[in-house]
């Protein structure tokens, strides 16, 4: 039997619908904002208005609204560590840094450096794979709904397609995404060549959380949706799950989280019997799908680095 919503469920509710419909998730009409209803009634187009003159630069309140910021003026930073040094450059994670370091691949003055809390002085040449690489003064922030079957790698040896075949005309700056979506996974994810805010962001103890819409092979039994609400003892240790509901049908779950463990959503289901058939992550943080169709991106906007900033 169907789990009726409760009031509290309100993270939830919009995973609901009066009618059952056949849900495509490869529609885009899929990808609009969660939390707007669609609406049965006919739009009437609103009543012509005439706007008041205001010279330019006078607070004309009906101007063009600024598109997204391509790039975010990153501050100059002194004496910074090695492994942020790197970082910065757009290389890599801080974390990922480090690992360079410990494998001799980076230099100083063309002194392999293995220290990782050594601090890269004004006039030093930093150099990752023989190559001078330094901190990027321009920060990209692009948010992608990735397709099925693309890969979250910089590069494939097997030339399958990769997550920067579909945002390399957008930028030269060298980003890399923040976490990852497995192959067959689709859905939001981001991209950028500010580590220090990748990592923080990726970080489990940030709890960024991340709602995604999972079809499973056959309907969740009301008792197995409530053992993952009571958190579930996997291989790896718990599965702590934020909330979870059925969606317009039982074979269908909205389900939040904050942990990052490798396809844990996946085996989450799993481990009670289930195979996800499909999965999407529709929220990242703060950012959802509105107006992003399936292979398509965009550039964050101020206001939106603002927060996830906040958040991390």
């Amino acid at each position: 039997m169907k789990r009726k919503p409760n009031k509290e469920d309100k993270p939830f509710s919009k995973f609901y619908k009066k009618k059952p419909t056949d849900y495509n998730f490869d529609e885009p009409s899929y990808y609009a904002d969660a939390e707007e209803k669609p609406s049965k009634k006919k739009r009437t187009p609103p009543k012509t208005v005439k706007k008041k003159f205001t010279p330019k630069g006078k607070g004309n309140k009906f101007s063009k609204k600024e598109a997204s910021p391509k790039t975010h003026e990153a501050p100059v930073e002194e004496n910074m560590r090695l492994n942020k040094y790197i970082a910065h450059a757009g290389i890599c994670s801080r974390r990922k840094a480090s690992e360079y370091i410990k494998q001799g691949l980076v230099t100083v003055n063309d002194l392999v450096i293995k220290e990782m809390g050594y601090k890269v002085q004004k006039d030093d040449v930093v150099k990752f794979e023989d190559k001078v690489i330094q901190p990027t003064r321009n920060h990209v922030y692009i948010l992608l709904n990735k397709p099925k079957n693309v890969i979250t790698t910089l590069q494939d040896e097997n030339g399958r397609k990769t997550v920067l075949d579909f945002v390399s005309d957008l930028t030269q700056e060298r980003i890399y995404p923040v976490g990852r979506l497995d192959r067959n996974t689709t859905g939001l994810l981001l991209l950028t060549n500010d580590g220090a805010f990748a990592q923080k962001l990726s970080h489990p103890s940030f709890g960024v959380s991340k709602v995604y819409k999972a079809k499973l092979d056959k309907a969740l039994h009301p008792d197995d949706l409530e053992k993952i609400r009571n958190t579930l003892q996997l291989d790896d240790g718990p599965a702590p799950v934020d909330a979870i509901e059925y969606g317009e049908n039982n074979k269908t779950i909205g389900i939040e989280v904050h942990i990052g463990r490798n396809r844990i959503v996946r085996r989450i289901f799993e481990h009670l019997g289930y195979e996800v058939v499909k999965l999407d992550r529709v929220r990242y943080a703060s950012l959802t799908k509105k107006n992003i169709p399936v292979g398509k991106c965009r550039f964050l906007t101020k206001k939106e680095v603002i927060i996830l900033k906040h958040l991390a």
